[in-house]
């Protein structure tokens, strides 16, 4: 039988594993929250939330001629495009230019190194704490974008809240000029095009006109075949006339040998007619009927497409010179840029939190580490 174990003892190791929570415990723990309660200025929070919002009401000529598609009407995120331009530099350099941002947040250097702006930041510093200042919350189903801004002066953070809404306003404003002038600049590319067509195809038959001397070949081709169906009608009427004389007058009768010398100028006539119509060349030109009267029909084909788009291309026009007057895109903003009474960052108790906690896991890790090294030696 072994001896019973004696009593525990602090051994050597327990020691160091004391000593080593104390240092990366206890003490980073200590110098963090020294430093939030101690040296960390005090920032204040202004809170706007606003969203894109688009003019979807109908014109009357949307409504009759359901052309808005044929228009250029379409929509995009503007929502994501403002989301974006909220972190972008450009936003930057323009409050910059309207608000002393660097004079404000620069302030506290170094006796705040860790929230105060660095002195003399370059654009690129300024971008990057601007992500830190400005934070924003988007929700892509609803669009909503919410913003929370921090500055060591409650007025000051409403005042910078307020600058970012108006800077987020003109450029949507700037979005309506540039679809607009879009929208009215391909309508009237359109309607130029089609004008051109419809003079095109008007001058394509004229000239036809004008060489052919033939105002309709179709109205020709009527007119000639009412000739000949009174002609036959005549002939008919003639033919009618002398077998009633015949049987009752002599053959030598005066009035048998005037009708038999009109029926025959009217044949004569009719065969003349009829030689003219299927004649191959149209009397003054080289071209046969059946390719004139082709060639007239594609030009009258030509110019009532032309006449149809040119219709079109102006109803467009007219649906975007409407919706270029008013407004399609504006800014709506539900929360308008609040001031604080009260110093809600830095966030000290929370940082403290998890300063303890992440310190807590690694000098855990670092223990179980070095133990399991250890026992395998």
């Amino acid at each position: 039988m072994r001896p019973p174990a004696g009593p525990a003892r602090v051994e050597r190791r327990h020691r160091g594993l004391i000593l080593s929570f104390v240092l990366l415990v206890l003490v980073p723990i200590l110098a963090v929250a020294a430093y939030l309660w101690v040296v960390a200025e005090d920032q204040y929070a202004s809170v706007t939330g606003f969203t894109v919002q688009q003019d979807e009401g109908g014109t009357a000529a949307e409504l009759l001629g359901g052309l808005a598609e044929f228009a250029g009407a379409g929509q995009q995120s503007d929502s994501d495009v403002l989301y974006e331009f909220v972190q972008s530099q450009e936003l930057v350099e323009r409050i910059r230019e309207d608000l002393d941002l660097v004079g404000h947040y620069t302030q506290h250097w170094p006796g705040d190194p860790v929230f105060a702006l660095p002195a003399e930041p370059t654009i690129e510093d300024l971008v990057a704490y601007w992500q830190r200042i400005v934070r924003v919350a988007y929700d892509q189903s609803t669009g909503l974008i919410e913003l929370r801004v921090l500055a060591f002066d409650p007025a000051f953070a409403q005042t910078l809240a307020q600058a970012i809404v108006a800077e987020s306003q003109a450029m949507i404003n700037a979005l309506n000029d540039q679809a607009r002038a879009d929208l009215m600049a391909y309508a009237r590319d359109d309607l130029d095009r089609a004008l051109e067509r419809l003079r095109a195809a008007r001058q394509a038959l004229t000239e036809f006109r004008t060489r052919t001397g033939i105002v309709d070949p179709q109205a020709d081709v009527q007119g000639q075949f009412g000739v000949l169906n009174t002609l036959q009608q005549q002939l008919a009427g003639a033919l009618i006339e002398y077998d009633l004389l015949a049987g009752s007058a002599d053959p030598g009768d005066p009035r048998l040998v005037q009708l038999e010398r009109r029926i025959e100028v009217t044949r004569a006539r009719i065969a003349e007619e009829r030689e003219t119509l299927s004649s191959d060349a149209v009397e003054g030109s080289d071209v046969d009927f059946p390719t004139l009267m082709a060639e007239y029909e594609s030009l009258v084909v030509d110019r009532e497409f032309a006449e149809e788009t040119y219709r079109a291309a102006l109803s467009a026009f007219d649906i975007a010179r409407e919706k270029a007057q008013r407004q399609s895109r504006y800014l709506a903003t539900f929360v308008r840029p609040t001031r604080a009474q009260s110093a809600e960052y830095p966030q000290r108790f929370t940082l403290t939190g998890l300063a303890g906690l992440f310190l807590l896991l690694v000098w855990a890790i670092l223990a179980l580490v070095y133990y399991s090294v250890r026992d395998r030696q």
